[in-house]
């Protein structure tokens, strides 16, 4: 008997853009036994489901009384399901959604000895004056910039404290982007906002530099990660005998100019680039450099581990998906 096939797989914020993702990704393997869970609302989140398989849709809102009975029904849990700006500032709602909600599911998941893959966050390194290191005894000296980072970083010490990371998976994605975040506003990729700014301008706008001594305006450096990579990746996952926490980048940082001059050629434009202030409610709270140190994940996958070369998955993303408007 093959697994995961005559069980539920259960993904959190199933609608939204890793999410859907990792749907599709299951949706390629031949799985359809999932239950997408999601706080639907009024806006088009829904549209990144169209196209693809699944059991049933349920409102994170009634998801534990869903599952009560259905122990022996479920094989795993992908939790990505979480409030995911980083400008949120309403720290009660954070600490309900992203800390209190995941420690109730991870208890249910690990008491019922489900698989567990969990989203943690690269946001959890703050500054990154500590480095990116993915190493577990390091846990508790990183300092987030913003509740967002904290909020995820929390669940992460508590599942450390709880001696539970032997039992679950945990992933620090860092920038993703990539097709299904047309739902995410202020919070979708830089490329969505630039495509944008091109086809109504000719130009884009990036931020000066916070730290000119260390970076020059554009030269501020990111580690971006395609939807497709991270969501492969993340699927994979359900099928290995791996645990704890592992960044999930690439390991290559590039800058936001190669960024944007990416962008430029998936759109055949010339390029026109100018620079802006960054906005007073991210200043002290902007990573200006991250690079996930893939070590781990490396051990872990071997040569099954591959990204999508940077430019080409850019360029892809602009002129198949969001020039014409399209899902993945």
């Amino acid at each position: 008997m093959e697994l995961y096939k005559d069980q539920y797989i259960v993904v959190t914020g199933g609608a939204g853009f890793i999410g859907s993702g990792v749907i599709r990704a299951l949706n390629d393997r031949g799985y359809s036994n999932i239950i997408v869970v999601d706080d639907f609302k009024t806006g088009e989140k829904w549209k990144n489901l169209v196209g693809k398989r699944y059991a049933e849709m349920i409102s994170k809102h009634e998801l534990f009384s869903w599952l009560k009975g259905k122990e022996s029904a479920i094989e795993a849990f992908v939790h990505l399901g979480a409030c995911s700006s980083t400008v949120e500032n309403d720290a009660s709602y954070l600490f309900e959604n992203n800390y209190r909600f995941s420690m109730r599911l991870a208890e249910y998941a690990i008491d019922n000895g489900h698989r567990f893959v969990y989203a943690s966050s690269a946001a959890t390194y703050g500054s990154g004056s500590q480095g990116f290191s993915d190493n577990e005894d390091k846990l508790d000296e990183l300092r987030p910039l913003n509740m967002y980072g904290y909020s995820k970083h929390m669940f992460d010490l508590w599942l450390k404290t709880q001696g539970v990371l032997d039992k679950v998976c945990g992933l620090k994605y860092f920038n993703v982007f990539g097709p299904n975040e047309y739902h995410k506003g202020r919070m979708s990729s830089a490329i969505l906002h630039f495509v944008k700014q091109i086809e109504s301008t000719g130009k884009i706008r990036l931020f000066k530099s916070s730290e000119p001594e260390k970076y020059s305006d554009g030269g501020q450096m990111r580690d971006f990660i395609y939807v497709k990579d991270a969501a492969r990746i993340t699927a994979d996952l359900l099928k290995r005998e791996v645990f704890g926490i592992y960044n999930l980048g690439t390991g290559e940082p590039n800058t936001w100019l190669d960024l944007g001059k990416a962008v430029f050629e998936g759109m055949q434009r010339p390029e026109e680039i100018e620079f802006a202030a960054m906005p007073d409610d991210l200043v002290g709270k902007y990573q200006n450099y991250t690079a996930a140190d893939m070590d781990k994940l490396k051990n872990a996958f071997g040569e099954d581990l591959r990204f999508t070369p940077f430019n080409e998955a850019v360029i892809e993303y602009v002129s198949d998906y969001l020039i014409l408007n399209k899902y993945w």
